[in-house]
């Protein structure tokens, strides 16, 4: 069967190109071509009976199940579709094409260009006869008057003023009388013959367009002359004139384009017909020869592959001695011996493996053990970025379960962008490096010592971060520097005030009596600007030496609404310049701290809510108290212009304020006895109007 279609496929095809050069009316196939069209039309419906018993037979196979029957199915499918679907473009687009194109082969408008081109040929042609012959009969009466001898030279003349070639006198028995020519090398001119004589006596002038063969064509008048007397035998004036090479070649070319139009007007049907049943033809090859083509290469393809299938189902099965035997030295018998070595090295792979995993769980266990147990936070990643492992270290530092986060590129991470930036920017930075950078969260409130680094190609490769939180340790650097700052600026600037301010008094007091009063009066006010700004410097110096000399805190438990409530006298008796609204929670724990400095926290928070309000119309301030989980919170609230945007990140550090006259050092000095009561400060703006400064402290039982 094979064979068979092997055969109708090639004898197709050969039957096919032949019809295909036929219709183009070759001489060489133009006689034979209804036995062409007859053995192609036969052979069609011949591919239709093998292609048939092969695809029952494989409907049958299908229904069976045999192995292979589906990869046929597919293949004849697919080859079904890649002839049907292109063939049905290409012959849509080309029958529709053919028909467009033969109909406008023989448009109207075609028909009617190629007759206007004949009949502007003819027109110019008649119109330079007419001029010819105008001429001549004009100069047919200036011959008829002349003398004899004058003749000749009067006709050459003649033929200069009518642009011909050649100009001729002769009389009715076709005597030449007189001749002129444009060839000199031409003695005579060609007479006219006795015809055309006759033709001029009796129509009174004769005027035509002839041919030269290959020279081209030539426009001929001949006109009688006036009679001088009744006895005189009557003459005749020929002027011959070349037609321009340009246009008889024109006139010649539309004259046969319009005689081949015509002709292939009256055989259009039979050439659409002819291209039709060429191309119909052509697509039901196609697809036969495709569906036919796909039978072979499946059969061909799915026997070994049957025999690896079985192969495979004994492996599944534990067997490993299966072998499949090699039938070629193509791609599919280098498969197959691949199987063959490949079971043979399964068991033996099998039983190494079993010896490993053990290995490998048991070091694994023991890592996991080891990750689990560490303070500082361990990612592994692999070489794209993605979250391999993530140690309990790592959520406890970051504050967020990381779990839904593994498998994931670190630029997808929805939570903790900031973090997985930072990371990524490092490894980006520094390849395959080992690198180190601090990492500060945008509200300062956590940072972060980060370290990357590359593990081995023969560990499998990645990467690894390791970092830790050392929010504490870097506040407690920073409050350190900023305590020596102080404590030097406050040793340096309050040696030279007290001189300073001395010796103002005694100019004034010297100088005042011996001035007038006007400039006693200037001395006294400069004298009172130079005390006040001492003093101001005094005061700076003294909070210089209260946040340097800052003591330890004596911790106790202490509730922490009765030390609101002792701060909260002080402002009962007008020191408050805005109404201070009080939500103290019911029973809380007590928290461990010490009095005086939670104290001055609380009256620096409200010093600094009353500063923020300082012009606004409604000026309101709320304080309070609450428990959340193992801490107490005191919390700060004001409708003021709340913190710029500027100042949030810096907030706590010294000598950062907003104030024309303040020293930057209130939330400094409260951040540092939050921290040393091991509690967590915190700034926010609110969402409709003004900051809020929130303070957790530890409670007693708890520390």
């Amino acid at each position: 069967m094979t064979y068979v279609l092997i055969a109708s496929a090639v004898a197709g095809g050969i039957l096919l190109f032949l019809l295909a050069a036929a219709s183009g009316n070759t001489a060489l196939f133009a006689k034979h071509y209804p036995l062409l069209l007859g053995l192609n039309v036969a052979i069609a419906p011949a591919l239709v009976g093998p292609v048939g018993y092969q695809l029952y037979a494989l409907v049958r196979a299908r229904r069976a199940r045999v192995f292979g029957s589906r990869l046929t199915l597919r293949f004849v499918g697919f080859f079904a579709l890649m002839a049907l679907v292109p063939g049905a473009l290409v012959y849509t687009v080309s029958v529709s094409f053919l028909t467009r194109s033969i109909e406008s082969w023989f448009d109207v408008r075609v028909d009617r260009a190629l007759e206007s081109g004949l009949d502007l040929g003819r027109e110019a042609l008649d119109g330079r006869l007419a001029d010819l012959a105008a001429n001549a009969t004009l100069f047919a009466g200036e011959l008829a008057d002349a003398p004899a001898a004058s003749v000749p030279l009067l006709l050459d003349r003649v033929r200069e003023r009518a642009g011909a070639a050649e100009a001729l006198l002769v009389t009715a028995s076709g005597a030449v009388v007189a001749s002129a020519s444009r060839d000199f090398g031409k003695l005579v001119a060609e007479a006219p013959s006795a015809t055309l004589l006759r033709q001029a006596r009796q129509a009174r002038g004769y005027r035509r367009v002839e041919s030269e063969g290959e020279r081209g064509l030539r426009l001929r008048v001949i006109v009688p002359l006036p009679a001088v007397s009744l006895t005189g035998e009557t003459r005749f004036l020929q002027l011959v004139q070349p037609v321009p090479a340009s246009l008889a070649a024109n006139a010649e070319s539309v004259q046969a384009a319009y005689r081949d139009y015509k002709e292939l007007a009256l055989a259009r049907q039979g050439l659409r017909q002819i291209y039709l049943l060429t191309l119909t033809l052509t697509l039901l090859f196609a697809l036969f020869t495709a569906m036919a083509l796909a039978f072979i290469l499946s059969r061909r393809l799915s026997e070994p592959l049957a025999e690896l299938a079985q192969g495979t189902q004994a492996v599944a099965r534990g067997d490993f001695s299966r072998r499949a035997p090699v039938r070629s030295a193509d791609e599919l018998g280098i498969l197959t011996r691949s199987f063959n070595a490949m079971t043979g090295q399964l068991d033996e792979a099998r039983r190494a493996a079993d010896a490993s995993r053990a290995a490998v769980e048991n070091a694994r266990a023991r890592l996991e053990n080891i990750l689990a147990n560490l303070s500082a936070g361990v990612l592994v990643l692999d070489a794209g970025l993605r979250l391999e492992h993530a140690n309990a270290g790592a959520a406890a530092i970051l504050r967020e379960d990381l779990s839904p986060l593994v498998g994931r590129r670190l630029d997808e991470w929805t939570v903790e962008e900031e973090f997985a930036r930072a990371v990524s920017a490092g490894f980006d930075a520094h390849g395959e490096a080992e690198w180190q950078r601090e990492l500060e969260a945008a509200d300062g409130a956590q940072v972060l010592l980060l370290r990357g680094s590359t593990l081995p190609a023969a560990a499998g490769g990645g990467r690894i971060v390791v970092f830790d939180d050392v929010t504490q340790l870097v506040a407690a650097q920073r409050a350190t520097a900023w305590a020596e700052v102080a404590r030097r600026l406050a040793h340096e600037i309050k040696n030279p005030l007290t001189p300073i301010q001395l010796s103002a008094e005694r100019i004034a007091a010297k100088l005042g009596p011996k001035l007038d009063a006007a400039d006693a009066a200037a001395l006294e006010r400069a004298t009172n600007t130079i005390v006040d700004q001492v003093a101001a410097l005094k005061n700076m110096v003294d909070e210089f030496k209260e946040y340097a000399r800052l003591p330890a805190p004596a911790f106790t438990p202490l509730d922490l609404n009765r030390v609101v409530t002792e701060v909260l006298a002080l402002y009962e008796h007008g020191h408050a310049h805005a109404p201070i609204r009080v939500r103290l929670g019911e029973g809380l724990p007590p928290v461990r701290g010490d009095a005086g400095q939670l104290r001055q926290v609380i009256h620096n928070l409200l010093q600094n809510a009353q500063d923020a309000l300082a012009g606004s119309a409604d000026p309101a301030i709320e304080l309070v108290t609450e428990r959340a989980g193992d801490r107490v919170w005191l919390r700060v609230l004001d409708n003021g212009s709340g913190f710029a945007e500027a100042t949030m990140k810096r907030a706590f550090e010294p000598y950062v304020t907003t104030k024309p006259k303040g020293t930057g050092l209130g939330l400094a000095i409260v951040k540092k006895i939050i921290d040393e009561h091991h509690g967590t400060v915190r700034i926010e703006n609110r969402a409709e109007r003004g900051a809020a400064v929130s303070i957790a402290l530890p409670l007693a039982r708890a520390a």
